[in-house]
């Protein structure tokens, strides 16, 4: 995540979701193995960009 302002949030969703893919891939995750973990990357990438300033999960 970045730290500073997001000038394209949509663009910054899109490239995270396809570095987290690629890398599944890499690892011989298939990604519906998390689709079903954790349901659409994309949608667990634009809740995690809209809820970064909350810090770290405890």
């Amino acid at each position: 995540m970045p730290d500073g302002p997001i000038d394209d949030p949509g663009l910054l969703v899109i490239d995270m979701a396809d570095q987290v893919m690629r890398a599944a891939d890499a690892e011989g995750i298939a990604i519906q193995e998390i689709d079903e973990e954790i349901g659409s990357v994309y949608e667990a990438i634009i809740h995690a960009v809209e809820h970064r300033e909350g810090g770290l999960a405890g």
